[in-house]
C-alpha cells in the first residue's frame, strides 16, 4: 500500500509540474507566434521599399532623397534585427526550459520504473506464496471474503493504470526532445538570418555616412529645399481645408441652420454614410492596391535634417508605378483641386469625413460624382526624374486633419 500511495503521488506531482511546464511554454509560443508575425511583416516591408524605392538604380536621385530612402530601409531593418534578436533569445529561455524539463521528467520516469518493478515483485513473491484462491478461502466469513476479491481486483486494475501512465510518460518525455531539437534548428536558422541582416544593415548605414557627409556640404541648400516643399504642402492644406470650410457653409446654408457651424448639417442619407465610416474606423481598405507608408502623420523632425520640421496633415505611400488611387468608403466627390506646379487631388465627403487623395497623374471622377469603396478615383502620378510613385492620403474630421493610420486597416 506504501509503493501505491508513494507512485501515486509521484504521478500526480509529475503530471502538475507538466501541466505548470505546459501552460508557461503556451504563454511563451503565443508571444513567439506575434514575434514572427511581425518578423515576416518587417520582412515584406523591406521587400516593399526595395521594390519601390531601390529597383531603378540608374535614375538619378538627389543626396537627400537617396538618403531619405536609406533612411526608411536602415529603420525597418534595425526593426526586424530588434525583433528577431528577441525571438532568438526567447527560444534560448525555452530552449532552457525544455531541458529542465527533460532532465526532470527523465529522472521522474527512472524512480516510477523502480516503484513500479518493486510493485511487481512484491506482488509476485505474494502471489507464489499463497494462492488468490487460498487467500479469499482463509476469510473468516462472506462479507470479509467479498472485500478481499474487491481488494484483488482494485489492485490488479490500479497495476494496469501505473502501466499506463509509464508509457504515458515516457510519450511525453519523447515530445520533449522533439520540441526541442525543433527549437535548437530555429534558434540556429534566426541567428544565422540575423547575421546576414546585420551584414546588410552595416553596409546601409556606411553608404548612409558617406551620403550624410556630402549632405553636410550642402545642407542649408537641403534646408532649403525641404521648406519649399512644405510650402507648397501647405498651401495645399491651407486649400483643402478652405473648401471643406466653404462646404460646411454651404451645406448649413442650405439646410437653414447656422452659417458659422463646424460641422455639416447632413441629411439622413450623408448621417447614415457618416455613422457608417465612424463604425468602421480602423477597418478601412487601402487607398492604393500596395504600398508602404514612408511618411507619418503630424508635425515632425526632417528625418535626415533634424533642424527641419515636417507638418504633415496625411500619410505619405510609395506605390508601385501605373497604381490606381481608390475611395476608401462610399461618397461623394466634393472637389477636385489643381494646383499649379502640383498634381491634382481629389476630395470625397463621407458624411462629416472628407479624404483626400493628392499627387495623381490622371483623375478619372468628376465633381459631384458618388462613388463606392475601392472605386478606382484616378492614376497616381509617378515622378520621372526619380521614378517614385506616391500617394499623399489625408482623412479630416469637417476641417480637422486626423490620423489616417487610426482608420486604414493595418496601417
Amino acid at each position: 500500500m506504501n509503493i501505491r500511495v508513494s507512485f501515486a503521488i509521484k504521478i500526480i506531482t509529475s503530471m502538475t509540474l507538466f501541466l505548470i511546464v505546459g501552460q508557461s511554454l503556451f504563454a511563451q509560443d503565443q508571444r513567439q507566434q506575434n514575434l514572427e508575425a511581425q518578423r515576416k511583416r518587417l520582412q515584406q516591408d523591406i521587400k516593399q521599399i526595395n521594390t519601390l524605392l531601390f529597383s531603378n538604380e540608374k535614375r538619378k536621385k538627389s543626396v537627400l532623397t537617396q538618403v531619405e530612402d536609406l533612411n526608411l530601409k536602415i529603420n525597418v531593418r534595425r526593426r526586424l534585427i530588434r525583433v528577431t534578436n528577441e525571438q532568438a533569445n526567447r527560444l534560448t529561455q525555452q530552449i532552457n526550459v525544455n531541458q529542465r524539463s527533460i532532465s526532470r521528467q527523465r529522472k521522474e520516469l527512472e524512480e516510477l520504473k523502480k516503484d513500479y518493478s518493486e510493485m511487481i515483485l512484491k506482488s509476485y513473491q505474494s502471489k507464489s506464496g499463497q494462492s488468490r484462491m487460498m487467500f479469499l478461502f482463509s476469510s473468516e466469513n462472506f462479507l470479509q471474503a467479498y472485500k478481499r476479491f474487491q481488494y484483488l481486483k482494485q489492485y490488479a486494475s490500479f497495476r494496469k493504470k501505473q502501466g499506463e501512465l509509464i508509457i504515458e510518460k515516457t510519450q511525453i518525455l519523447q515530445q520533449l526532445n522533439i520540441s526541442l531539437i525543433d527549437q535548437k534548428r530555429k534558434k540556429e536558422n534566426l541567428v544565422k538570418e540575423n547575421r546576414a541582416a546585420e551584414e546588410k544593415y552595416r553596409q546601409e548605414q556606411n553608404s548612409q555616412e558617406s551620403l550624410v557627409q556630402e549632405l553636410k556640404k550642402k545642407e542649408r541648400n537641403f534646408i532649403s529645399q525641404i521648406k519649399n516643399k512644405q510650402k507648397k504642402t501647405k498651401e495645399i492644406n491651407k486649400e483643402i481645408q478652405r473648401l471643406i470650410r466653404e462646404a460646411i457653409i454651404a451645406s448649413n446654408k442650405a439646410a437653414g441652420g447656422k452659417r458659422n457651424s463646424k460641422v455639416f448639417r447632413l441629411t439622413p442619407e450623408d448621417k447614415l454614410i457618416s455613422d457608417n465610416i465612424e463604425a468602421n474606423k480602423g477597418k478601412l481598405p487601402w487607398p492604393v492596391q500596395q504600398g508602404l507608408v514612408i511618411q507619418s502623420f503630424g508635425r515632425q523632425p526632417h528625418p535626415v535634417v533634424k533642424t527641419a520640421i515636417i507638418q504633415s496633415n496625411g500619410v505619405t505611400i510609395a506605390t508601385p508605378k501605373n497604381a490606381q488611387a481608390r475611395a476608401v468608403f462610399e461618397g461623394k466627390v466634393m472637389s477636385i483641386i489643381g494646383f499649379k506646379g502640383s498634381n491634382p487631388t481629389v476630395l470625397i465627403q463621407h458624411g462629416n469625413y472628407i479624404t483626400a487623395y493628392s499627387n495623381l497623374g490622371e483623375v478619372y471622377v468628376i465633381k459631384g460624382q458618388k462613388v463606392k469603396p475601392k472605386e478606382i478615383i484616378g492614376k497616381v502620378f509617378t515622378n520621372f526624374e526619380t521614378g517614385k510613385t506616391e500617394l499623399k492620403f489625408s482623412v479630416f474630421k469637417a476641417s480637422t486633419p486626423v490620423n489616417p493610420k487610426t482608420w486604414i486597416y493595418r496601417m
